[in-house]
């Protein structure tokens, strides 16, 4: 795999092509970055956008871990106090998961966020951007929420932050897009450069196999469960072997497999007795898409693969939160 292929490894889009080729072409000393609010415990959403990371490891750039503590705080999620506590047990758990440390810059939000400079360009953003752009690059509402400035507010920093950590690219979920979207509109406004953009994929509901994972309904896995919650959890997910009537085989456990198991492991092996064919060894996830819908791979004995690789990739994560809460 040459280094365009490793930084655009499962990448849903790239913003642009030419720019990321021109990034991967010389890869050394390039800075990427993925902001996160400290909100809880690591989920498979932060984990996706972590294996991304990875991979830019992998391929010679630098990694840059936004703790986005005034994010959160705009967010009500506690006091800063409160916010850089659980902003502390992430990065502890990002560290476990297998991102390197010594190529990995953890920065909280508030170590630039509250500085006289950025104060001044986010208030020229607030003049220069209308409310219904700001509204559109928003995060979406939960359940019945208000919206609120801050809400507004939101995007704007984000747009402002890959300038401020001095970003050669910036990485997210395909939720990101809005605001990726609305930097490369708004930066050129205040002289500064615009920056290339990975988007990663929403991984599907488990149990239903459409709309997003999410820790705030529906089921997630997170670091925090044992092996026998994991288990159980991946043993009730949604596995259709067949495709639906546009051709896509939208199935979370594949998804899963795709975006979490293959980019981490060499090879997966589907361990089975003799009398039902005995054991199955793949190196690429197209051979095990391909074999689940033919009927050779059974969804049980995928989902059992599966919940085995998942509970490898967050078993060190989760010994350290046991540890830090000892």
């Amino acid at each position: 795999m040459d280094t365009y292929e490793l930084v655009t490894r499962n990448a849903e889009e790239v913003v642009t092509d030419e720019e990321v080729r021109d990034l991967a072409d010389d890869p050394a000393e390039k800075r990427a970055y993925v902001g996160y609010e400290p909100s809880g415990v690591l989920h498979l959403g932060h984990l996706l956008t972590a294996n991304k990371l990875i991979d830019l490891q992998e391929a010679g750039m630098e990694v840059v871990v936004l703790l986005a503590d005034v994010h959160a705080y705009l967010n009500e999620k506690g006091t800063l106090e409160e916010i850089r506590e659980t902003a502390e047990q992430m990065k502890a758990q990002f560290l476990a998961y297998g991102l390197d440390e010594d190529k990995t810059e953890f920065v909280y939000g508030s170590a630039f966020q509250l500085d006289d400079d950025y104060a001044l360009d986010l208030h020229f953003l607030e003049q220069a951007t209308t409310m219904n752009r700001a509204q559109r690059a928003m995060a979406e509402l939960q359940g019945d929420e208000t919206a609120k400035v801050s809400h507004l507010v939101y995007p704007l920093m984000q747009t402002l932050d890959i300038e401020y950590l001095d970003l050669d690219l910036a990485v997210g979920g395909l939720d990101q897009r809005k605001v990726h979207m609305l930097a490369r509109e708004k930066l050129p406004e205040l002289d500064y450069e615009v920056r290339p953009a990975l988007h990663t994929p929403i991984v599907a509901d488990l149990t239903s196999g459409e709309g997003k994972m999410s820790s705030s309904e529906g089921i997630t896995i997170s670091m925090e469960d044992s092996t026998e919650e994991l288990e159980e959890k991946v043993n009730s997910a949604f596995c259709p072997p067949t495709r639906d009537p546009e051709g896509n085989l939208e199935n979370p456990v594949l998804e899963l497999f795709e975006y979490h198991v293959f980019p981490r492991f060499d090879e997966v092996v589907v361990e089975r007795p003799e009398k039902y064919g005995g054991d199955l060894t793949y190196d690429d996830y197209e051979r095990l898409a391909a074999d689940l819908e033919s009927g050779e791979l059974h969804p049980a004995d995928a989902k059992g693969t599966l919940a085995t690789y998942l509970d490898k990739l967050i078993a060190p994560g989760r010994e350290k939160l046991l540890e830090l809460r000892a």
